[in-house]
């Protein structure tokens, strides 16, 4: 395709796309499914008018799903309506690193015995496979910062944490093909990649997010009348932490998550927000009658909610080329019956099963968990991590092997989770209203 076919793609996709807003709201089908239909069109699955290798293009694929993860990340910190505690956020830590343990292992197991694949690259797809998206998933996220839904709330929080604890595994998948060093018997992988990288970003975020809240007030006082300035500080904000991150051998995704978290709390705190406003129902337990609105004495945030619309459009437009050229990698033999197989297994089994054991001894009401075990959406960060190992060394076949496994994956995801997601969670806040009170 041409330069000029490309804008007239493009701009046709973002007129459409705004045109039919409300008629999309009505139907049960998310904007991903149209830009990946699109996709499959006019790439070699029909038409054949381009085509994207993801092998050939690793390095610049690596970037571009590396800064939407990151801007979808800090927007979903941004967005978490609940001072951090334990109890508070038990059920999203379980998920983030328990469930994800299990989802690594099941996949591993899955990928090793059935599709014959080395133990490491097993892994290595698992935890490529494992996390859920914070890019796709906006239907069943938390929609603003006074959006109170339990549901939502546990969903978002998860996919904010554990695309950030889904590297160690991804490190030990490379350090058992040779391309990273473990230590002996592991003990570097585990001092390193899962305690120090884990402690440290998590340190580098709260620690940032706090300090950017409090020189937001003393040298900014009132909110400025520029919102621009706030899109500044919050993309300076993402940039600074992760670069640090980076430095420092700690994992930058969760560094930017937990930055956006602590801003948020940081500002609230200072700004003199009621506990009372912030209050939720607790975790484990449907509250039929909380209302998805943000208190009118609420005060506003300078920096974290001024930056917030701007950072969703950015994640909007990513969204719409990334989707796009998934569909544009696409043959029809791609869809190989070992490449269907894994989805299915990884919807139907691996993502149930591990959710399951990681609610284990939660109060979480069964209808959450059942449809939490089912959004499990995965996009753009499992594309993020495939690009690193690729950039990290994966021989060429091996990779050829995960793109397809990972991109009909990603595909099938966003179809059937895509079409999925309105009805169901239709039906379960139908449910959740007519529950007593508790």
């Amino acid at each position: 395709m041409t330069n000029a076919q490309w804008f007239l793609l493009v701009g046709g996709l973002l007129l459409a796309r705004g045109l039919t807003a409300p008629m999309l709201k009505r139907l049960p089908l998310t904007p991903a499914i149209i830009y990946l239909a699109v996709g499959l069109l006019f790439g070699p699955t029909v038409l054949n008018l381009f085509h994207f290798n993801p092998l050939k293009e690793s390095a610049l694929l690596e970037v571009l799903t590396e800064v939407v993860v990151l801007i979808s990340l800090f927007s979903a910190g941004v967005k978490m309506p609940t001072p951090v505690s334990f109890a508070r956020w038990r059920t999203p830590i379980l998920l983030a690193w328990v469930s994800m343990t299990v989802s690594v292992a099941l996949v591993a197991a899955f990928a090793y015995f059935l599709l014959g694949l080395p133990l490491g690259a097993g892994v290595l797809l698992g935890a490529i496979l494992a996390p859920t998206d914070p890019v796709l998933a906006t239907d069943v996220q938390i929609r603003h910062p006074g959006d109170r839904d339990q549901l939502r709330f546990t969903l978002t929080c998860e996919a904010g944490m554990n695309d950030g604890s889904a590297f160690p595994f991804v490190m030990l998948g490379l350090g058992l093909l040779g391309l990273h060093e473990l230590g002996e018997l592991g003990l570097r992988w585990a001092l390193v990649d899962v305690l120090w990288a884990t402690v440290a970003g998590i340190a580098i975020g709260v620690a940032s997010g706090a300090a950017m809240a409090h020189l937001g007030q003393k040298l900014r006082g009132t909110p400025p009348r520029q919102k621009l300035m706030d899109d500044f500080l919050g993309l300076g904000l993402i940039g600074v932490v992760y670069g640090l991150s980076v430095m420092v051998d700690a994992w930058g995704f969760l560094a930017v998550f937990f930055a956006a978290v602590a801003l948020r709390q940081t500002e609230l705190k200072l700004a003199g927000a009621a506990p009372a406003n912030m209050d939720l129902p607790h975790p484990d337990r449907i509250e039929p009658k909380a209302e998805n609105v943000i208190p009118d004495d609420e005060p506003a945030p300078t920096v974290s909610e001024g930056s917030l619309v701007f950072k969703e459009h950015l994640e909007r437009l990513s969204e719409l080329m990334l989707i796009l050229l998934i569909g544009g990698t696409l043959f029809l033999d791609s869809w190989s019956w070992r490449a269907v197989g894994l989805a299915l297994f990884l919807f139907m089994v691996a993502r149930p099963v591990s959710v399951l054991v990681g609610m284990l001894g939660t109060r979480t009401s069964w209808p959450i968990r059942g449809m939490v075990g089912w959004f499990g959406v995965r996009g753009i960060g499992s594309v993020y991590y495939l690009m690193y190992a690729i950039q990290h060394g994966l021989p060429e076949d091996l990779a050829l092997d995960l793109i397809q496994l990972t991109l009909i994956a990603v595909t099938l995801s966003i179809l059937v989770h895509g079409t999925s997601v309105k009805p169901l969670m239709r039906r379960f806040f139908r449910y959740r209203k007519h529950l007593p009170a508790p």
